[in-house]
């Protein structure tokens, strides 16, 4: 299925939740994550599903000096 991810149309595999997401990009560490403008409490990202045209905005925090 295809989901904008940070304004990129993304083609992600069916039933993804955002926590499959996040594994799929390859990201760890905190993911904030807003899904269609609202954002989704990191608890609920293993319970969130994703759906064909959905907007999701991910940040990722990088620590470094």
């Amino acid at each position: 299925m295809r989901v904008s991810v940070n304004g990129s149309l993304t083609e992600v595999p069916d039933h993804l939740t955002v926590a499959g997401l996040i594994a799929h990009l390859g990201l760890s560490g905190p993911v904030a994550v807003e899904r269609n403008r609202e954002v989704v409490p990191r608890a609920e990202h293993a319970t969130t599903s994703l759906a064909e045209g959905d907007q999701l905005e991910l940040v990722h925090f990088v620590g470094g000096g």
